[in-house]
């Protein structure tokens, strides 16, 4: 009994830690246009220069940074540039795209990928509630909050103090719009935006990305005309006097010290860490990248030209904070509100019309890979099945006579984008926007960090078609010793041999016992560094203060962490083979 117990835990924890293969037969494709440096910046701008942008700024000049929100977007864009390479080196060395689920499976398994692929949905359903509600927000000041009165008025005393003041059911309709359905009293049911497959425009597309330009653009150059100097020389006595100016005390930010830097260091790298999911789009540059013409040169040089977010949203930010006091600015729809302040009421329409073209769009294609993670965890059993069903070819035109008839297969995963669809509705409805930012910003860092830990691992991976033979030798050079010594020699004789194999490892390329030391010190480093983390944030000042039992830990943290990092480095790393060609992508199915 205990033996079959044994056997079956051991087959659960193998399946536990199955790590997705790399190679996948694929339909041979067309062939096409190698892309251009250019062209992979093009894509990277594109996917950067979206919702981020027109969400994060406002309330990180507001309440976290102040005028220095210019810095913080500084290190955070430095900072994802790093990361950026990460994505380069990923994609050279697995043959899947490069996405936070697919290598979670292809380096550290089934378990580990079914809680990022978790993550990664949750991240993307609170991003489309987000940008819902900032769309909601900002079709409410182009009619004159007429919307966010009324509901305010008549739910705010109803709701309970965790959630939103009211119900916001303009991102309701938004959201139902894009996934839903028509009930079933119709003949036949018309599927949202997303199931109508209008993401797939390329013409639609360049016009969103042109009218992205233009607002950009106008808002950076109107700036610099009506921006004043001394919103970002600010003192108490400003502060005096929009207090008293301002009909809603409510609506006001914090002062902080005044100046540039009001929140000081620690506001700098809060808004740094908010502001990192207005540089998310290196993925895309990199999956695109392995069709470049030499992309061995190209992805990592697109990936550090799209540097060029950053001057974006230091344009951005140095045009809202010269316009308007920091404290002052509108939380939701920052950038049309600016333009009211400095007195130019036309060019509010304007921004408005444009941001919410901006935000439709990105939404839809959040919406897009929403529905793409949901088809591919289901196709892999890691969620339902049904939620990867794809319905039959259906006639568009029923009436017609049967020779006339159109056929228009849908290719669609209906049901992968209308369960998770629905859960976004909930949030964009019920919970409140900040809190919907601070969550969706978490999940970018959770991003990036998965990418340099899914590197670290891959570089002392043992390559998955070695030979069962060098296994075999290994195995059979180890036994001998482990049944020729005395009995009570085996612990002193195998705790030296471990120590000695962590810091001189017998082997010069990497075995499955060096990848396992690798795995297990990295996973080690996070949790060393997860547990610093929360001490350095719980009681900083009792730690640079020099408390006795807390700054020795810290010290004793930093120690073992600098120890296990140089295990790791000690290791044999495997070699890079480039994989960076278009042949090598795994194949979804033809109809994303």
């Amino acid at each position: 009994m205990s033996t079959m117990l044994g056997q079956y835990l051991r087959q659960f924890g193998q399946k536990l830690v199955h790590r997705k293969p790399q190679f996948r037969e694929e339909p041979e494709s067309s062939r096409t246009r190698p892309l251009t440096t250019w062209n992979l910046v093009v894509i990277g701008l594109d996917n950067m220069l979206g919702a981020g942008i027109y969400i994060l700024i406002g309330g990180v000049a507001k309440f976290v940074a102040g005028p220095a929100i210019i810095l913080s977007l500084l290190v955070a864009g430095l900072t994802t540039v790093l990361s950026g390479l990460c994505y380069v080196e990923l994609a050279a060395r697995v043959k899947v795209p490069v996405s936070g689920y697919y290598v979670s499976y292809v380096t550290m398994g089934q378990l580990y990928a079914f809680i990022t692929g978790w993550n990664l949905l949750l991240y993307l359903i609170i991003a489309i509630a987000c940008i819902a509600r900032a769309w909601s927000s900002t079709f409410d000041s182009l009619i004159g909050n007429h919307i966010s009165e009324a509901l305010g008025g008549t739910f705010s005393l109803q709701m309970p103090y965790f959630l939103a003041s009211f119900p916001d059911f303009l991102a309701l309709g938004l959201v139902l719009l894009l996934t839903g359905e028509k009930g079933p009293g119709t003949e036949r049911k018309e599927q949202g935006l997303l199931a109508l497959r209008v993401y797939e425009s390329t013409l639609i597309n360049k016009v969103f990305m042109g009218l992205n330009i233009l607002i950009l653009s106008f808002i950076i150059v109107s700036g610099f005309i009506k921006g004043n100097l001394h919103n970002w020389k600010l003192a108490e006595q400003d502060y005096t006097l929009a207090a008293a100016g301002s009909g809603d005390a409510d609506s006001l930010g914090l002062l902080g010290s005044g100046g540039f830097v009001p929140f000081g260091f620690d506001g700098i790298l809060q808004g740094a860490a908010t502001c990192f999911y207005a540089f998310v789009g290196f993925a895309h540059i990199v999956n695109a990248g392995r069709k470049a013409s030499n992309p061995q040169w190209s992805m990592p040089l697109a990936v550090v030209m799209s540097f060029i977010c950053f001057l974006v949203c230091f344009g951005i930010s140095t045009a809202l904070t010269l316009m308007v006091l920091y404290y002052l600015i509108q939380l939701e729809s920052p950038l049309p509100q600016a333009f009211v302040y400095v007195g130019w009421e036309s060019a509010k329409y304007v921004v408005a019309v444009g941001t919410l073209c901006i935000l439709l769009y990105s939404l839809l294609s959040i919406m897009f890979i929403m529905a793409q993670l949901t088809y591919a965890m289901a196709e892999d059993g890691l969620l339902f099945r049904g939620l990867a069903w794809i319905p039959a070819p259906t006639d568009v035109l029923t009436d017609a006579p049967t020779d006339t008839r159109i056929i228009v297969p849908t290719g669609t995963p209906i049901m992968a984008v209308l369960v998770p669809g629905t859960l976004a509705v909930v949030m964009a409805l019920l919970f409140n926007f900040t809190d919907l930012v601070d969550l969706m910003s978490l999940r970018s860092l959770l991003a990036y960090s998965l990418v340099t830990f899914s590197v670290l691992v891959l570089r002392y991976q043992p390559a998955q078609n070695g030979s069962k033979k060098e296994k075999t030798e290994e195995e059979t050079k180890v036994e001998p010793e482990v049944e020729g010594g005395p009995l009570e020699s085996e612990p002193e004789a195998g705790t030296s041999n471990i120590l000695k194999s962590l810091w001189f490892p017998p082997s010069t390329i990497p075995t499955q016992k060096s990848d396992q030391i690798v795995y297990g010190c990295a996973s080690l480093v996070v949790l060393l560094l997860i547990i610093l983390s929360l001490i350095l944030a719980q009681w900083s000042s009792q730690v640079f203060s020099g408390d006795p039992v807390l700054t020795t830990v810290a010290v004793l943290l930093l120690l073992l962490i600098t120890g296990v990092t140089a295990i790791i480095w000690r290791q044999p790393r495997a070699p890079l083979l480039l994989n960076l060609h278009s042949g090598s992508l795994l194949c979804l199915p033809s109809s994303w």
